[in-house]
């Protein structure tokens, strides 16, 4: 939670230094290249091959095999990543090839000219795959031995990093616009080491002993089989990501920067509250296949998704209709004028009535991984690519920047509706044409919260003028009212799972230290 705060302050202090420019599409554009290797090198697959693996390793030969092991898998990560990372330099520092490209298919002068902005500035970026790549290792070993703290704060470096290098380079930047930006840049590169250098540092207290071991272990193979599966789902995601980005830069100088601002807004209550469902129901479905329960299995599934309709369809509806406000809010300050804000609305309005299709995904996806079924989500990431780059390259000239937030949320829209699809067939007890029921009441609950919502921002805005303190007090008044409404409509409706959501608020409450008071 701290994290997803702290990076909604950083893009916040970056819309305001660096607003809409060329730019900031570009840094945005530079540094998902790195970030997008991450996940297909470190997160997601070589995390959950590590991690079994490892567990393996402690059973059989103790701490000191797990050690050895964790110095195998670093030394080869730092030597892929490495590798990968000096290419890239070296590709990226020749603008000569990218140049070519964007005039081979025709790209405007000003096209090729972010093209090559973000290139620079990827350059230097780049470099900050291999502590993080590192840092993914020493996290997940350290959840093995029960330590959660440091791999927890992981991420909160970086933003700190990052916030830092910004105030920073307001005061001490020389060359300005482009100066700040190299000290921003500074920030992500020392985030990054303090990212990698805290958790090895823990895993040191551990027992651990660095070593360069680049031995082809019979436990290593093991990871690699594993991940496989997975790093081509995500190779598709990255190349889709990348494509995506390389699309905006070509339609101006706003639209890469404006993307990614509207999709941290969508990060906060993603992160917060679909992570928080999935991460409760996996364990169930994973325990439940392993057992062979069939029925418990689609319970658990059903309850999960439930609870995403019921959390995520009202946030949806919520985000759209306080779009304004929000951006005033968080965004609208120094260089990001009301303009800005004009033109990211549309595009946070699109965003959110995806939501409920990304957090589904989320799940699906965990209940494939539960049945040990990992080509069916790359079947899905590929589908998912496809429609994204076709509606895309049509609807950015009919739309613009908005087009290319539709084109997206319509992909994922596609993916989730194949997964299901597929994911029914495996069982009658994956369908979910029975919660149509739950989802009728929850449309009539979020229309009757939309209605107040937006009459009392109608009173709100007209009774009381436009300023930071006012945007702040009304949206918190406002959510107070939505969440009110909503709740009271769908608990005089019956919805089934009301001690579901219950039992989550209460998880989430007591993650947050809060403790309820009787009496």
């Amino acid at each position: 939670m701290a994290s997803r705060v702290l990076g909604l302050v950083r893009e916040s202090l970056t819309a305001a230094v660096f607003g809409t420019s060329a730019l900031a599409s570009a840094y945005s554009t530079a540094f998902q290249l790195p970030n997008l290797f991450r996940r297909l090198l470190a997160e997601g697959g070589m995390t959950a091959a590590f991690v079994p693996t490892l567990n393996d390793e402690i059973e059989k030969t103790r701490r000191e095999g797990a050690f050895v092991l964790i110095s195998q898998v670093t030394s080869w990560l730092f030597v892929v990543s490495g590798a990968l990372v000096a290419v890239s330099m070296i590709l990226l520092s020749q603008p000569a090839w990218l140049a070519g490209i964007g005039r081979l298919f025709g790209a405007e002068p000003d096209t090729i000219g972010r093209w090559l902005l973000a290139a620079k500035l990827a350059v230097i970026l780049f470099p900050y795959l291999v502590f993080v790549c590192l840092a993914a290792v020493f996290s997940a070993a350290l959840q093995t031995f029960n330590r959660f703290l440091e791999p927890a704060l992981s991420p909160i470096w970086l933003n700190l990093c990052m916030i830092g290098a910004l105030l920073a380079g307001l005061r001490w930047a020389q060359g300005g616009e482009m100066g700040r930006m190299y000290w921003f840049c500074g920030g992500v590169l020392l985030g990054g080491v303090l990212q990698m250098a805290v958790p090895a540092w823990a895993l040191t207290r551990e027992g651990w002993r660095p070593r360069f071991d680049l031995t082809w272990s019979e436990p290593v193979k093991m990871i690699v089989r594993l991940m496989a599966p997975t790093v081509l789902g995500s190779s598709i995601y990255l190349i889709n990501m990348v494509v995506s980005r390389f699309i905006g830069l070509s339609l101006n100088d706003a639209a890469v920067s404006v993307l990614t601002y509207a999709q941290r807004l969508m990060e906060l209550p993603i992160g917060v509250f679909a992570v928080a469902v999935s991460t409760v129901i996996f364990p169930l479905i994973v325990r439940y296949a392993g057992q062979g329960d069939f029925e418990n299995l689609g319970a658990a599934y059903r309850k999960g998704m439930r609870l995403i309709l019921m959390i995520n369809i009202p946030a949806a509806a919520g985000l759209a209709l306080l779009a304004k406000p929000i951006i005033r809010l968080f965004f609208q300050h120094g260089a990001f004028h009301g303009r800005d804000t004009a033109l990211m609305m549309p595009i946070l309005a699109v965003f959110a009535f995806g939501l409920p299709f990304f957090s589904f995904v989320n799940l699906v996806l965990r209940a494939f991984y539960a049945q040990k079924d990992t080509i069916t989500p790359v079947r899905a990431a590929v589908l998912s690519f496809l429609v994204n780059i076709v509606l895309s390259l049509v609807l950015m000239n009919w739309l613009g920047t908005v087009g290319l937030a539709l084109a997206s949320n319509l992909a994922i829209v596609v993916q989730a509706w194949y997964l299901q699809v597929r994911l029914t067939r495996k069982g009658a007890h994956f369908a979910v044409g029975h919660l149509w029921p739950d989802l009728t009441k929850i449309l009539i609950a979020t229309a009757a919260m939309s209605l107040a919502v937006a009459l009392s921002w109608r009173v709100w805005s007209g009774w009381i003028g436009a300023s930071v303190t006012h945007d702040a007090v009304g949206i918190a008044v406002l959510i107070t009212i939505g969440v009110a409404v909503y709740a009271a409509v769908v608990w005089a409706l019956r919805i089934e799972g009301r001690k579901d959501i219950e039992q989550l608020l209460a998880r989430f409450a007591g993650k947050l230290g809060l403790r309820k008071v009787n009496g």
